[in-house]
């Protein structure tokens, strides 16, 4: 099984290092979109199927925190598997966005914590989720 996820940041060197440390992680990649602030995010989400969000938190135009509601609150989105990649370090912020069912991977990370993340929260086993083709031929692109 692929996974379409959507990345929102509003660094492009932070989306590109997570897009990369994806494709370390042995996860099957399907489509990765990027948007910088939630409003794009809410733009792909409309745009694309998206089996995965990993939101960064502080983002100008609409943060990671009102997305993550509007997401929730959303009929369509509701029971979308959602990773929050953040720096945020307010234990009262983080159970606040633990409270719509997130978890979160705080930066940096390997790309063994994020797939392990990864499983947690889509519900799948390690050989569902594996990109065996993708790891086994080294073929990253760096």
């Amino acid at each position: 099984m692929t996974l379409n996820v959507l990345v929102v940041d509003d660094s492009a060197v932070m989306r590109a290092m997570i897009r990369r440390t994806l494709s370390l992680s042995g996860i099957a990649l399907g489509e990765v979109f990027e948007a910088a602030n939630g409003v794009e995010a809410l733009q792909r989400l409309g745009d694309h199927w998206v089996d995965l969000a990993l939101l960064d938190v502080n983002m100008p135009v609409m943060d990671g925190e009102e997305l993550l509601s509007r997401i929730r609150a959303s009929e369509e989105w509701r029971a979308l598997a959602v990773i929050i990649v953040s720096t945020e370090s307010s234990d009262t912020r983080l159970a606040r966005l633990r409270a719509h069912g997130v978890e979160i991977v705080h930066k940096p990370f390997t790309p063994e914590q994020l797939r392990n993340t990864i499983l947690q929260v889509t519900g799948l086993t390690h050989a569902a989720a594996s990109n065996d083709s993708a790891s086994s031929s080294g073929d990253f692109d760096f």
